[in-house]
């Protein structure tokens, strides 16, 4: 079928359904709903069979649903109605939560149920929760109901008419409802108030007694303090009291200014914080926040590193490639190389880059010592020559993540992580971190040109077909994570692992007497440097609006098919 998808945003649920869709042989277009004038032409130009509306802001206008089945989908159980279903779940502890798939009416969210699809709520940040849980369930009920509209025989129903309704209307959430009382809210609530408002709109609070909206929000597990005092620092995190133990603030988001990390945005008040370094960075045994971690099991390795939405600074890339040099001196076999639940890595920090714009500082500058950083740790790790290095993908990855995760010799990625292994997006960046070296010698030189000019996501089947990554395995988050050290034990028990060590290293040293890694590294920053300092603003304008959360004013081209010159239905 022909399916338009209307959405506010190209964000990973919508990304994953369209992918999903294509996989099943549907034609997919998109469009950004931007205003109603828009959506008919789009509409019109396309002619959909189906319209699907993974996520919206407004209400689709009457002339589009009154003519056409359109598809809501809705991060709620049955019954449930408003714009901050997830946020009141979270808010209220809700053990079970779900999606529904609703066809559009008149009365918003009220549209008779096309699907629903239930899961078991995490404690865990509102965006973990939308990336992880809603999108597996959203996916699956929308591929149901659009199997239900394609067989022309099932009749929805009202959400009324289930049994057992546990959903209603709830209002918009607005800040006196996640207002936190430092001298009466215990550990536990605290963490739910900030997690249901994490990624969109934030906790408006304040520290050091001035305004700013709290965002990635850790547990300590041994720290106390008066409540509500700010007591340390460590990194780029704050540590906070609460009535009964403390919590880490990982970012803020301060008053005119942007999400930044909670030491950086605060960085003349924290110098008066003392720093509470952890006695052994590499191991952990307490609930508290570290970025960076590393455990041992025998001959197998786990490097940990846990960067807010996949974020990477130029200080965060130089402290991971410190701890890979010193865990190559471990005596261990396999090293696995494992991100965070919900992004591996999505390389340059983008709004570290803005903030020095911001402060009379230099973005070219940042952006090119940040790349330099990034380019330093992808080299590290393709250098790795007595460990086989495995990149275990249980989150998104984009853009120079993408290949730096390339840049070991195996790359795991867990069913359901989207991979976006492509530049252009931000103002038609080249891109570095080797993928000149590392992408043809995978896929081949015209698959590469390819994945990069078109900018569409991979699932991790496809990402697997092509060749970009070596296995794709099934479940949530915990199970992934245990399957990938049984398959790296067995890597580190196999009778050929020295074999394969030493065909590794000769790869290497035939690819480097062919072309040398620095003349990748140079190729590669002749074009980045013309995107940061060159006479086409693209890339710091596309930054500014990426970093600033300026409303789309028009669909990418790429996206929007309907569009393309010369398109007509087939």
């Amino acid at each position: 079928m022909r399916i338009l998808l209307l959405t506010h945003a190209f964000n990973s649920l919508t990304q994953r359904l369209a992918a999903e869709l294509r996989q099943c042989g549907h034609e997919i277009s998109i469009e950004f709903d931007i205003a109603d004038t828009v959506t008919e032409e789009a509409v019109a130009l396309f002619r959909p069979e189906l319209i699907v509306a993974p996520y919206l802001r407004r209400a689709i206008p009457e002339s589009i649903w009154s003519h056409h089945v359109c598809l809501i989908v809705h991060p709620g159980i049955i019954g449930d109605r408003g714009p901050s279903a997830l946020d009141w779940a979270i808010q209220g502890g809700e053990a079970e939560w779900g999606v529904t798939v609703f066809q559009a009416e008149a009365e918003m969210d009220a549209g008779p149920v096309w699907a629903s699809v239930g899961f078991a709520m995490r404690t865990a940040r509102k965006s973990s929760l939308y990336r992880n849980e809603v999108t597996q369930a959203a996916t699956s009920a929308v591929m149901q109901a659009v199997q239900r509209f394609a067989s022309k025989d099932f009749v929805s129903q009202a959400a009324a008419t289930f049994p057992n309704l546990r959903g209603r209307l709830r209002p918009l959430m607005k800040q006196v409802d996640r207002c936190v009382d430092w001298a009466c809210d215990d550990t536990a609530a605290v963490l739910r108030k900030i997690h249901a408002a994490d990624g969109f709109p934030g906790l408006a609070d304040s520290l050091f007694d001035k305004p700013c909206h709290l965002f990635d929000a850790w547990p300590e597990g041994i720290v106390r303090g008066k409540p509500g005092a700010v007591m340390a620092r460590r990194e780029t995190a704050l540590l906070r009291a609460t009535v009964d133990g403390a919590i880490w603030i990982g970012h803020v988001k301060r008053s005119g200014g942007i999400k930044l990390p909670a030491a950086l945005a605060f960085e003349r008040e924290a110098t008066a914080v003392p720093e509470l370094a952890l006695a052994d960075w590499w191991r952990c045994e307490s609930p508290t926040w570290q970025d960076i971690a590393y455990e041992e099991g025998g001959p197998v390795g786990v490097l940990h590193f846990e960067f807010y939405n996949g974020a990477m600074s130029s200080a965060q890339c130089e402290r991971l490639r410190r701890a890979l040099q010193w865990v190559k001196q471990r005596p261990i076999r396999v090293l696995l190389l494992m991100g965070g639940l919900d992004f591996w890595s999505n390389g340059i920090h983008l709004n570290l880059i803005e903030a020095a714009s911001m402060a009379q500082g230099s973005a070219a500058d940042e952006s090119w010592r940040n790349i330099n950083a990034m380019n330093d740790l992808a080299l590290e790790l393709i250098n790795t020559g007595q460990q086989i290095t495995i990149a275990a993908l249980g989150g998104n990855c984009g853009a120079g993540g993408c290949f730096l995760a390339r840049a070991c010799d195996l790359v795991w990625v867990r069913d359901a992580v989207l991979l976006n292994p492509h530049y252009k997006n931000m103002g038609n960046l080249y891109g570095s971190e080797y993928w000149t070296y590392l992408l043809p010698q995978r896929i081949g030189l015209d698959a590469a040109q390819v994945l990069m000019r078109d900018r569409q996501p991979l699932t991790t089947r496809r990402a697997l077909q092509i060749g970009f990554a070596d296995a794709c395995l099934e479940g949530d988050s915990t199970v992934f994570r245990r399957e990938v050290r049984e398959r790296a034990a067995t890597l580190a028990g196999a009778p050929d692992l020295e074999q394969r060590l030493a065909a590794k290293c000769q790869t290497r040293q035939r690819d480097e007497a062919v072309k040398p890694l620095a003349a990748y590294r140079a190729e590669e920053l002749t074009q980045m440097r013309r995107n940061f300092y060159g006479f086409d603003p693209s890339y710091h304008i596309a930054r500014h609006h990426f970093v600033h959360k300026s409303p789309a004013s028009w669909t990418p081209r790429h996206l929007a098919r309907h569009r393309d010159l010369g398109w007509q239905i087939p």
